[in-house]
């Protein structure tokens, strides 16, 4: 693909969470490959198994779990954009605690502290990047993508009460925020994957695939593709959508 951003204009810088493996891993792979300057964040230090263009470099080991680590987030963001701009802020980081033998964790079973910390980084995090850069955002005229989740809209055979509860809080958010950024000239939408074949799938999967109209896993590049579709001017006009992919499993 041409490097068009380059040529047409300032390079794109993007700012993506849980980047390390499954989706963002992808979303980094497409974003790069358009010529974006992509900047990462997540518990690990840089992944060496997933690498692109100035990847070390662009890279935080930030724990979204810890308020005031992600609050200093924020402001290493701000220092590393020296024209005050951020095209494209993408929520995908997330976590879903598992009982004994990776069992699904109900409302009964799930400790309070797992509660808070599961929406610390599933929901919170999200509202405190996107407010914390809104300047930037602004400038920009730019784009956030929350990535919710078909679990937060049913019961779920793998996903969690927490996880499921706290992404379909982040659906709701992004409604909120379409309201109140969008005076600023900022996009903000979620897409809503589905089974997605990553290493975090579950056994019995199997099952779940059958009642999909499409009969078959996404990949996560069907889903970093869709995301790239809304940081970019081809959904100028869309707008606190959530766009859901998953093969028809919501019908």
């Amino acid at each position: 693909m041409p490097n068009t951003l380059k040529e047409n204009g300032p390079r794109k810088t993007m700012l993506l969470t849980g980047a390390s493996r499954g989706i963002g891993h992808a979303t980094v792979k497409r974003f790069s490959a358009a010529g974006w300057r992509v900047i990462t964040c997540s518990r690990q230090p840089f992944p060496e198994n997933c690498p692109w263009e100035m990847g070390p470099e662009d890279h935080l080991q930030i724990d979204l779990a810890d308020p005031d680590n992600t609050a200093e987030a924020i402001e290493e963001v701000k220092r590393r954009l020296e024209d005050g701009r951020l095209d494209a802020l993408v929520n995908n980081a997330a976590i879903s605690p598992k009982g004994p033998g990776g069992s699904r964790l109900g409302t009964i079973e799930t400790a309070l502290q797992d509660w808070k910390t599961v929406f610390q980084v599933n929901f919170f995090a999200p509202v405190m990047l996107a407010r914390g850069l809104m300047g930037e955002l602004k400038r920009a005229k730019g784009s956030v993508v929350n990535v919710t989740s078909i679990a937060g809209s049913r019961v779920h055979p793998f996903a969690g009460a927490a996880y499921a509860t706290s992404k379909a809080a982040l659906a709701a958010l992004t409604r909120e925020m379409a309201s109140d950024f969008g005076p600023h000239e900022i996009r903000v939408n979620a897409i809503s994957p589905g089974e997605i074949d990553t290493a975090i799938l579950s056994p019995g999967t199997e099952k779940i695939v059958a009642q999909i109209p499409l009969r078959r896993l996404g990949t996560p590049e069907e889903v970093a593709k869709a995301i790239y579709f809304l940081c970019t001017d081809q959904s100028s006009y869309v707008h606190g959508a959530e766009i859901h992919i998953n093969g028809g499993q919501h019908v």
